[in-house]
């Protein structure tokens, strides 16, 4: 399926291809739980910034691997290049404006990275 989704103001728009039925990780570090980010992790050729590209910042942190894309204008993260996944993209499920028919949530025990990224390494190929 190909999913619609995009940022609280409508500035940055995107397609994502996934399944009709979706397993979504919920992690508990710092950064995901407080930015409310509900992971989907597709390979990088499943996702299309539709536009708003300008309308983007970056931030990273640590290692910087993983790049945080959020929207200048209403500060909502629909996205980013994780750590775990860097040739792939990460979707926040709540910025769909298109649902899946269904939502498995796994929990991700992200606080504990180090010991639990190879659990993830496998969503964008």
């Amino acid at each position: 399926m190909i999913y619609k989704g995009s940022c609280h103001c409508g500035a940055v728009v995107f397609e994502v291809e996934a399944p009709e039925a979706i397993e979504a990780d919920r992690c508990n570090c710092s950064i995901c739980s407080k930015s409310g980010f509900l992971h989907l992790i597709v390979p990088a050729r499943n996702f299309t910034l539709l536009s708003g590209e300008d309308s983007l910042s970056t931030y990273t942190f640590n290692t910087g691997v993983a790049r945080h894309t959020f929207c200048k204008v209403c500060g909502v993260k629909p996205f980013y290049t994780p750590r775990s996944n860097p040739d792939g993209v990460d979707v926040n499920v709540n910025c769909l404006d298109t649902q899946p028919k269904s939502i498995r949530i796994l929990e991700f025990d992200g606080r504990n990275w180090e010991k639990n990224a190879h659990k993830v390494a496998h969503k964008s190929k």
